[in-house]
This record gives structure tokens, C-alpha cells and sequence, in this order.
């Protein structure tokens, strides 16, 4: 059914979806992202799907965005760039809100959009090995799409340990900072893994989607002004007619044009659109206080 991804369901009703592009170390193609919208889609409609766990094949757990999709990308209108730019919104909009648990399974390193991955699980154990990196400054770029899922978990302090400076850091790091809920032995990886799963089975499923939607919702309104001071940084970013240094890695023939404009606009674009719904509740709620 996917091309790049599997979904297994046992009788429990705990679906496993897994990452299956490992011969790319999973980085997120077009094709992936589409896959994972939809098996999110799916699974979010199945009622005998209590709990899923987001794993990977492979060495990697996911490598960022496919720098093959990116490059693709610099020929394209900027109406095209939007669509697919924004493909990675949907994508993470989707896992985000799953009515379902949604446990990250991180049993190898995870970049740039890897970490948004794991940023959208509602909890996230990876092996003490790994290693993790917001890597989008290195290249010319800013870690937007997936910025405000990192900031909802690491928190604006402990995030700004690392979202700027591209550095690597390791397993119990990511601990300190939010991303993972721990870090074991690899061995010990699927146990610790399914002590997340089992107190959800023992749960009603309806109460869970709800819990996690409320949860959701106190703090979309909590980030009400941050929102839109992100999109309007954004804007002005945009307007740049020359690309940083170092993002010229995107292009074999070291074009120096077009990028960071595309990237800066596209991700303004994207971000907005998934926080309609999110607006225009505050819309709402603003118009019933001022009239009571």
C-alpha cells in the first residue's frame, strides 16, 4: 500500500509505523511524506488502533529532509515550491494530532526533520547511542517547519541550547532538553517501548483522544502571540535576495540564488496554513469576551 513506510497492527490493537527508506537512512523524501500523511490519516480513523509507535528500518532513524527533494525544489514556481514545501507541514500536523498515543521509537540518530519526528510524539525513548542535531543552519536554512513542535518540547530556554547552532548532541542530552523521555541500552530499547504502551491499553480510548486534545488546545492558545511573531520573522527573512554562505551545498553548480528566499517564504506559507483552525478559535473566543 505505501512505498515508503510499513503499518502493522497486532491484536492489541498497537500499530507500529515504520520508517522504510533505509538505504536513504530515512531521510523525507515527497513520496515519504505523502505515505505518512496518509497512514496517519488512516490510523487516526481506525477505532481498533489504541496506541501507535513510530519506528524506522536501518541504521538511522530519519536523516532530515531529502536533500534530493530539496534540490528539486530550486527549478520549481514559487506556487509549485509552496505545495511541496508544505508537504512537511501536513505530514507533521498529521502525526501531531493523532488521537491516538503516538510513542517514538529512536533507535538510531535523527537530524533536522528527524527531530521534528520526534518532537511530535507525545513520548519519545531512544537508544543512549544516538545522536540528534538541528543541522538546518549549516546549511542556509532555518529550522521552521518543524520550530514550533521542537520549541513546544524542549521549551524556548532549553531549545536555544541547540536550534541555532547546528551542533550534534547525544542521547542523554536529549534527555535534558525534553526530546526523549529516556534513553537505554539497546537492548532495552522494545521494553522500555512497551511499559509506554500498556498503561494506554488499560485506558478508554475515547477519554485518551480527548486528554490529549485538550492538552493540545491549552497550549495552542498559550502560543497565540509566538505564532505570529514566528511568521513574521519569517516574511522579513524572506525578503533576502542572496542565499548565507554554506547554502550553496544545495546546488552541484553552486548556484548562490533563490534558496533561502524560497525556504523562508515557503515555511511562512506552510506554517500558516495548519494554524488556521488554531486562529480563528482565538478569533472566536476574543469576539465572545469583548461582547460579554
Amino acid at each position: 500500500m505505501f512505498e515508503t513506510i510499513t503499518v502493522d497492527v497486532d491484536s492489541r490493537g498497537v500499530a507500529t509505523l515504520t520508517l522504510a527508506r533505509e538505504d536513504k537512512h530515512n531521510a523525507l523524501s515527497a513520496q515519504m511524506l505523502a505515505d505518512l500523511t496518509q497512514a496517519a490519516t488512516d490510523l487516526a480513523a481506525d477505532d481498533a488502533v489504541r496506541v501507535v509507535i513510530l519506528a524506522a528500518a536501518g541504521r538511522t532513524f530519519c536523516a532530515g529532509g531529502d536533500l534530493g527533494w530539496m534540490q528539486e525544489q530550486m527549478g520549481m514556481d514559487a506556487g509549485t515550491r509552496a505545495i511541496e514545501a508544505g508537504k512537511l507541514a501536513t505530514m507533521l500536523g498529521a502525526l501531531n494530532r493523532l488521537p491516538k498515543p503516538l510513542i517514538g521509537r529512536l533507535h538510531g540518530n535523527a537530524f533536522g526533520g528527524g527531530v521534528g519526528m520526534a518532537a511530535v510524539c507525545d513520548v519519545a525513548i531512544g537508544v543512549d547511542s544516538l545522536k540528534m542535531a538541528l543541522t538546518e543552519t549549516k546549511l542556509g536554512i532555518i529550522p521552521a517547519t518543524i520550530g514550533p513542535y521542537v520549541i513546544a518540547r524542549m521549551g524556548e530556554g532549553r531549545a536555544r541550547r541547540v536550534f541555532m547552532s547546528g551542533r550534534v548532541f547525544d542521547a542523554h542530552e536529549a534527555v535534558e532538553l525534553g526530546l526523549l523521555a529516556r534513553a537505554v541500552p539497546a537492548d532495552d530499547l522494545d521494553a522500555a517501548v512497551e511499559r509506554e504502551v500498556l498503561p494506554y491499553l488499560a485506558c478508554a480510548p475515547g477519554a485518551v483522544a480527548a486528554a490529549k486534545k485538550l492538552a493540545q488546545d491549552l497550549a495552542e492558545r498559550r502560543q497565540r502571540r509566538p505564532w505570529r511573531c514566528l511568521l513574521q520573522r519569517l516574511r522579513r527573512v524572506g525578503r533576502r535576495r542572496r542565499l548565507p554562505r554554506g547554502s550553496a551545498r544545495f546546488s552541484r553548480s553552486g548556484g548562490r540564488h533563490g534558496w533561502c528566499e524560497g525556504e523562508c517564504l515557503l515555511h511562512a506559507h506552510l506554517i500558516e496554513t495548519p494554524q488556521r483552525c488554531i486562529w480563528s478559535r482565538l478569533q472566536a473566543g476574543q469576539k465572545r469576551s469583548t461582547t460579554t
